[in-house]
């Protein structure tokens, strides 16, 4: 993979492993079984795998990741193997940093930088696809320590629960609100407006980034 890999087409593989990540959790919702925790666990290391791959270009980023993901996967062992009580609440809180780091490397790659092209177009979905995984990750969060903090949600192991916020967060980055699953406490509805704000406000900063680059483009050819 990483021979395949290169810096014309690593959003690609970034933005489809996001995706799985996301169909797979949904998919476990769906097909009722036992291990869906283990799972998700699986999924979201291969995940972690491919991202690490992506982004072995940006080397001060991948060496913190890779720090990250080897942290994770000792939590990962420590709850399935010894059920150690605060491993679920740790993974969350390092997977959120990791898709953090993740967004930033990104970031920094493909906003107002350099000519675009369609390797940045992806990745610009692969910064929304984060945005709404990582407000999923805080609503995890927040049930941890606040159960009663949504309607709709409940508190679960994260990799049972993961489809749910997952499915809120984007409907509330996307300012659909379907209203099936809402906010009830004050520090909840903060969290879930803000997410409304960012989703509103990416979609302003990805478009003047890419008009931009576009102009930009224009007038080199011009010259």
């Amino acid at each position: 993979m990483a021979k395949k890999i290169t810096t014309q087409n690593n959003f690609f593989y970034l933005t489809t492993a996001l995706i799985l990540l996301l169909l797979s959790s949904s998919l476990s919702q769906v097909v009722r079984i036992g291990w869906v925790d283990t799972l998700s666990q699986w999924v979201t290391l291969l995940t972690f795998v491919v991202c690490l791959v992506s982004l072995r270009f940006d080397s001060g980023w991948y060496r913190f990741l890779i720090s990250l993901v080897v942290v994770w996967v000792m939590l990962a062992l420590a709850h399935n193997l010894f059920e150690f009580t605060y491993a679920s609440v740790l993974m969350v809180v390092l997977m959120f940093v990791f898709f953090f780091g993740t967004f930033k490397s990104i970031m920094r790659q493909i906003l107002f930088t350099g000519s675009i092209d369609n390797n940045k177009v992806v990745g610009s979905l692969a910064l929304f696809l984060l945005l709404g995984l990582m407000w999923a990750l805080m609503y995890l969060l927040i049930l941890e320590f606040s159960p009663a903090a949504f309607t709709g949600l409940e508190k679960k192991e994260w990799g049972e629960t993961f489809a749910n916020a997952a499915y809120f967060s984007f409907v509330t980055l996307t300012t659909l609100g379907y209203g099936d699953i809402s906010p009830v406490t004050p520090f909840a509805q903060v969290i879930v407006y803000l997410e409304a704000i960012a989703g509103v406000f990416y979609m302003a900063i990805v478009v003047a980034s890419l008009v931009g680059a576009s102009q930009t483009n224009q007038d080199n050819q011009d010259e």
